[in-house]
């Protein structure tokens, strides 16, 4: 069953329009990946799930209609957006950057919920009282999507998380991803340039260029398309 659902997605900027009637969705359970070279509009795109640019089109989360709402609506929905660059708040902590995660979430609970992320994130916990703008590129990463899971969210939006960072720590970062997906049901929509991590944690996967998918299918037959191996997988 599609939790996410999206028809004819336009966006812009000004003037500009960056996306041009784009359709895609996610599985409830599944991840499905948005790749595309930079500039191809996988941004936008997830901020044009979540209410942050001028859109026209249908969004429907659980089969209702979320085009328009507020973004701190789709929070209380369930919706968590992990934005690129991370966005943390580098003058408090990392537990206090976790706590605003839970912010505005309905119901309470946020001490277990600390304890849950903890348990996925070791390292936060050894850094739960250190200034996030200490944190390492990769840990700060982590803070990020921890910070996502704390407001319990049935759907996770991830804007190239491993931008930046080394091999070895973009490993563990998605291994955790995979982790969560499985034992919290999380599903996961990824925008992700590297196509060849993002097709091995995928279910689905979906190819941008210029604002249009030009190719869907599963993340196995993407991963054996010539195309995409010549232009995205170097092979």
């Amino acid at each position: 069953m599609a939790l996410l659902e999206v028809q004819g997605l336009e966006a812009q900027y000004g003037w500009t329009k960056v996306l041009h009637g784009l359709a895609f969705t996610v599985e409830e359970g599944g991840i499905t990946t948005i790749l595309g070279a930079n500039g191809a509009g996988k941004t936008t795109a997830l901020r044009a799930v979540c209410g942050m640019v001028r859109t026209r089109g249908e969004v429907r989360f659980e089969g209702r209609s979320i085009a328009g709402r507020a973004t701190e609506d789709l929070v209380r929905l369930g919706i968590a957006h992990v934005p690129e660059g991370r966005g943390t708040f580098v003058n408090l902590t990392v537990e206090e950057n976790l706590r605003l995660g839970a912010y505005g979430r309905r119901g309470a609970g946020s001490g277990e919920d600390l304890g849950r992320v903890y348990q996925y994130f070791p390292v936060l916990a050894e850094r739960r009282r250190q200034l996030a703008g200490t944190l390492s590129g990769g840990e700060q990463q982590m803070l990020a999507v921890a910070r996502g899971l704390m407001a319990r969210p049935r759907l996770l939006l991830l804007d190239e998380p491993s931008l930046g960072l080394a091999p070895l720590v973009v490993r563990e970062i998605f291994r955790i991803v995979r982790t969560i997906n499985r034992e919290q049901r999380v599903s996961v929509l990824l925008v992700e340039q590297n196509a060849a991590i993002a097709l091995r944690l995928a279910d689905h996967a979906y190819l941008m260029e210029t604002g249009r998918m030009v190719m869907s299918g599963t993340a196995a037959d993407l991963r054996e398309h010539d195309t995409v191996r010549r232009a995205y997988l170097g092979y």
